[in-house]
């Protein structure tokens, strides 16, 4: 395994109607999301690697090896090194905040215990909850709680299955921000279980698509997003995710300008500082392509690049366009007849207009 490598996983697990077969190298650091339909195998991952569930094969974080079928090595859960954070927030209710979050600190009992617990909670933004009955929590408080407790104990991977699942639209966007926060600066690597494509485009890093129990796509979050087999299962949410920054704000239109590698995009004005990196996630059915450079458009963020792939789509009257620019790339959902009456193919210079923009 490369240095870069912190997590290799080669699971083998069959089950009378269901069988999983990954072989997989992942970062050593930021989100890995775990992204599929219910029964595609994302949960039943994450409890092989914690332990929880035996499938046949290897299992490693680093130079430590938590399972190796070749070599008869099985590590049983309270010997690996991580934390766990399950759909719904597994909190004491008989203990405060306070004590929840010691009691795992307690339990592993390595050096700068109270370092980290004061660390995860000012990461997480709770330390104003200590004192409170677990029972009086919010939801997505609860989550916050939960995930401290976790990296309090300074585990080696921070396992998060669908965290946001059981919380309704208002808690969800709660705790978003505090999840990318841990997305910035967590230095361990962080497997993430969802089926919510604004969580992949907010937080992800590094994405695996499943299905069935099989590995279809994987890759950084902007090569997985504009691959046409995860277009194909997004469906609908097909599209791109670009990484720019704040290039300016417009007070007198309310607008803020972001610049992705040379193009400037506009969107709803949002409290960033200037520089600040960001992303925009853009969805295929929201642009459109034109052989010359529009003008007199209501639709004013556009983007001239070079076809670089035409696909199927779920519909035979439509395709995926692929087109690269600069080192980003944008995915355009358009007919066929469109494709053939502007006589589009690979290699052809279009100008991208993009209807609609939304930060991730």
């Amino acid at each position: 395994m490369t240095n870069s490598k912190a997590l290799r996983l080669a699971l083998s697990l069959r089950r009378q109607s269901f069988a999983l077969e990954v072989d997989l190298e992942l970062p050593a650091r930021g989100v890995t999301v775990l992204f599929g339909p219910s029964g595609s195998g994302k949960t039943t991952i994450l409890r092989c690697v914690a332990g929880l569930e035996r499938a046949q094969g290897l299992v490693t974080i680093g130079d430590t090896v938590w399972q190796d079928d070749a070599h008869a090595k099985w590590a049983p859960t309270w010997q690996r090194d991580l934390g766990y954070v399950f759909q719904e927030a597994s909190l004491f209710e008989h203990l405060s905040v306070q004590a929840n979050l010691v009691y795992g600190i307690k339990r592993t009992n390595k050096p700068g215990g109270e370092a980290a617990l004061k660390a995860a909670t000012t990461l997480l933004g709770i330390e104003h909850l200590a004192d409170r009955d677990t029972t009086s929590l919010s939801g997505g408080e609860r989550q916050r709680v939960a995930i401290a407790r976790a990296l309090a104990t300074q585990p080696k991977i921070l396992l998060l299955d669908e965290p946001l699942a059981s919380l309704d639209s208002a808690r969800r966007q709660e705790i978003l921000p505090w999840l990318e926060r841990l997305h910035n600066e967590l230095s361990i690597p962080v497997l993430y279980v969802t089926h919510a494509m604004e969580e992949l485009t907010r937080l992800a890093d590094h994405v695996v698509l499943l299905d069935n129990g099989r590995v279809k796509v994987e890759g950084s979050v902007s090569q997985t997003l504009s691959d046409s087999v995860f277009a194909s299962h997004a469906g609908s949410e097909a599209g791109a995710v670009l990484a720019g920054s704040v290039a300016e704000h417009d007070n007198t239109y309310h607008l803020t300008c972001i610049d992705v590698s040379g193009a400037r995009l506009w969107v709803r004005q949002k409290e960033l500082a200037v520089g600040t990196a960001v992303r925009v996630h853009i969805h295929a059915s929201d642009v459109s392509l034109a052989l010359i450079e529009p003008r007199d458009s209501s639709i004013q963020n556009k983007i001239c690049g070079v076809i670089e792939s035409i696909n199927d789509d779920a519909h035979p009257a439509s395709c995926l366009v692929g087109i690269r620019y600069q080192d980003q790339r944008l995915l355009a959902r358009v007919t066929r007849k469109a494709l053939v009456t502007l006589g589009l193919n690979v290699g052809t210079v279009v100008w991208a207009q993009i209807k609609s923009v939304a930060l991730a």
